[in-house]
């Protein structure tokens, strides 16, 4: 064993001999080639005689003039004259589109309009009177559920539609189309075309109801109905339509209460208390609307009930 670690140490030692001998004229002979080639000089003499001079070369001939000197910066160059207009066509056009909307105006109001537009539905048109009395009647016949909310609220939606018809084809003509057309302004579209519903919300509208709101509000008198804000219409509008329903429900109910009070005797006389007077008195309450067609002489009278009074007619 000492004897193959003796003979490993000496190949060892030899290999790295011969490497750093082989560095050492590899670096030699790298150095012999960088360096640059003697220049020789001849000259001869007046008497024959020739002489030869070596003089090495150092650094090249950049080295021995020194690095050359660097241009300075050139002058700005004079301005040009312009040039003549008749000479081209240099015009410019700017193509504007008159007053129409841009289309991100147009669904921006289109949103906005979306987003209040069960606001609109519920304090400006016919729904609440004609979902209150349909409600009424309802309760007067005794029924819970039946028809069910989302039947009156459709059914009390496209009656609204039918009553509003009128009024939403004059705001549609007068405000929305001439605005997206270009030929009014926003502010004279939006005056334009609130007039109908303003027009429609007076006509249907107690003076009692706008006496109230302008006592509330610490308003002035106007001169005239013209001069009123929607403000002040709104509400006063929602208050007559809620007092407008009640009052048909009212009249409603009478028939099915005279009902039950006759079912009512009729139990206690014949000594039937434990029976439920309601479970008897229904079935003659749904007869008794049926047989008169209740559902037809409510839905003709709250259609004509926005007839009257000049509630359509022309501003």
């Amino acid at each position: 064993m000492k004897l193959f670690r003796s003979a490993a140490v000496c190949l060892t030692a030899a290999v790295v001999v011969l490497l750093g001998a082989g560095l050492w004229f590899g670096l030699g002979a790298g150095r012999a080639a960088a360096a640059p080639a003697p220049t020789t000089t001849s000259s001869t003499a007046s008497n024959g005689t020739t002489t030869t001079t070596t003089n090495p070369t150092t650094g090249g001939a950049n080295s021995a003039n020194g690095p050359s000197d660097p241009s300075g910066p050139s002058g700005p160059s004079a301005p040009k004259d312009p040039a003549d207009p008749s000479s081209g066509n240099n015009s410019v056009t700017v193509q504007i589109g008159g007053n129409k909307p841009s289309s991100s105006m147009t669904v921006l109001l289109l949103v906005t309009v979306l987003a209040v537009a069960p606001s609109l539905l519920l304090l400006m048109t016919s729904f609440t009177k004609i979902f209150v009395v349909l409600s009424l009647t309802r309760n007067a016949l005794g029924l819970q559920t039946v028809p069910p909310n989302q039947v009156l609220a459709g059914l009390s939606l496209f009656l609204s539609l039918f009553v509003m018809g009128p009024v939403l084809s004059k705001v549609n003509k007068m405000g929305i189309q001439p605005y997206l057309h270009g030929t009014k302004t926003q502010t004279q579209a939006w005056h334009d075309g609130v007039a109908p519903l303003q027009q429609f919300m007076l006509a249907h509208t107690r003076p009692q109801e706008i006496a109230l709101m302008l006592r509330a509000g610490n308003l002035p008198n106007p001169a005239d109905q013209s001069h009123l804000q929607l403000t002040t219409i709104i509400p006063a509008f929602v208050l007559s339509e809620l007092r407008s329903a009640m009052i048909i429900g009212f009249v409603i109910f009478i028939p099915f209460v005279i009902i039950d009070l006759v079912v009512s005797s009729s139990l206690m006389s014949l000594g039937m208390m434990m029976l439920p007077p309601v479970s008897v008195s229904l079935p003659f309450k749904l007869l008794l609307f049926v047989l008169v067609d209740g559902w037809g002489l409510i839905v003709t009278s709250l259609v004509q009930s926005y007839h009257t009074g000049g509630a359509v007619a022309s501003p």
